[in-house]
C-alpha cells in the first residue's frame, strides 16, 4: 500500500542522496606516494567506497521485499558480508585484469599493481578468495543469493572488464548489470 510506496521512495531519496554527497565531497586518497601497508593495499583493491553504495541498495530493498519488515538480523549481517566480499572480489580481479591500462591512467598508475606494492599472484589470489568466500557465506542465506553474487561476479569480470571496458564506448552503461545483481 502507500506505506510501501512511502518507504520505496524514502529509500531511492536517501539513496540519491548518499550517492550525491559520496562524490561530491572531498574523495578518500586511498592510493599515497608514500608505502603502504598490504592491508592498506588489499582494501584498496577492494573499493570500499563503490562497495557502500551496493550495499545500501542492498539493504533497502531486503526491508521492502519482506513486506515492510526487517528480515532476521542473521540474514542481514550475512548478506550484506556476503555483498562486500562478492564486490570486493569482483573489483580486485578487475584490478588483476586492467593492470596494464591502470599503469598509463594518470587516475590508476598509483594502485597496488602498477605500482608494484603487491604480485600479479596476490591480487588474483586475493579477487578469487574473496569471491568463492562471498558463495559460502551467502549460501547460508540462500542457494539463490550465493548464485546470484557469482553470477555478478562472472558479469563484471567477463562481460563488464574483459569484454565491453575495451571494445565498447557503452561498457558502463551495460556494465551496470553488474552493480544491479
Amino acid at each position: 500500500g502507500w506505506a510501501t510506496v512511502g518507504s520505496a521512495l524514502a529509500a531511492t531519496l536517501i539513496s540519491a542522496g548518499l550517492t550525491w554527497g559520496a562524490y561530491h565531497t572531498q574523495p578518500s586518497k586511498p592510493v599515497l606516494d608514500k608505502p603502504q601497508t598490504k592491508w592498506a593495499d588489499f582494501k584498496v583493491l577492494m573499493k570500499f567506497r563503490i562497495i557502500s553504495l551496493l550495499l545500501l541498495t542492498t539493504l533497502i530493498p531486503m526491508y521492502l521485499a519482506n513486506n515492510g519488515n526487517w528480515p532476521a538480523l542473521w540474514v542481514v549481517l550475512l548478506t550484506m558480508l556476503g555483498g562486500t566480499l562478492a564486490a570486493g572480489g569482483a573489483n580486485a580481479i578487475n584490478m588483476w585484469y586492467d593492470r596494464d591500462i591502470d599503469a598509463v591512467m594518470s587516475r590508476t598508475k598509483k594502485r597496488p599493481l602498477p605500482s608494484n606494492r603487491l604480485s600479479n599472484r596476490e591480487v588474483l589470489a586475493f579477487g578469487i578468495t574473496l569471491s568463492v568466500l562471498s558463495f559460502v557465506v551467502l549460501w547460508f542465506v540462500n542457494l539463490l543469493t550465493a548464485i546470484l553474487a557469482v553470477s555478478g561476479i562472472f558479469y563484471y569480470v567477463v562481460i563488464y572488464t574483459m569484454w565491453l571496458k575495451r571494445t565498447s564506448v557503452q561498457n558502463i552503461v551495460i556494465g551496470g548489470g553488474a552493480g544491479a545483481i
